[in-house]
């Protein structure tokens, strides 16, 4: 049984926050675990499309990033993620408020893994939904102070 360092955990997170693309989406990672991870992001004028409503794109964001943090904490510490695929359902359209995108490992292999995501509005509707597959790229990973896992 893997046994996540809180410590990692927090570390992360932090670093996450911290970082540029995250920080101009005003998109924040809340949460990651084994096969799960949260983000939200207030949305704002700069999210709205012509139509006055959230662009499909800060949608796919939100499940892209989530999908990676849901399975991250599954691949070996030294290494990193990309996103070779993406699907994704808009199913309602969104004027303003938190989105909460809530990310779930289907599949963590060894070089594929393969996730889902739900983003919720604040009323905790449905809004869009999408899949990822993502290959790991070993030597690419995040140098963190902490270790990944306690032993056990």
């Amino acid at each position: 049984m893997l046994n996540p360092n809180p410590e990692y955990i927090q570390e992360l997170i932090e670093i996450i926050n911290a970082s540029p693309f995250p920080d101009h989406m005003s998109m924040r990672l809340l949460e990651v675990a084994l096969d799960r991870a949260v983000l939200d992001l207030d949305t704002a004028r700069c999210h709205l499309q012509a139509f006055g409503i959230v662009h499909g794109g800060v949608m796919a964001t939100l499940i892209d990033t989530a999908t990676f943090w849901a399975v991250y904490m599954r691949i070996p510490e030294e290494s990193g993620l990309v996103n070779i695929d993406l699907k994704l359902n808009y199913l309602r359209p969104v004027e303003s408020g938190l989105l909460i995108a809530e990310g779930r490992a289907i599949r963590s292999g060894n070089s594929i893994s393969y996730a889902e995501t739900n983003v919720l509005n604040e009323k905790r509707e449905l809004v869009a939904h999408g899949t990822s597959t993502l290959m790991t790229l070993p030597g690419k990973g995040l140098k963190l102070h902490s270790r990944k896992f306690l032993d056990k």
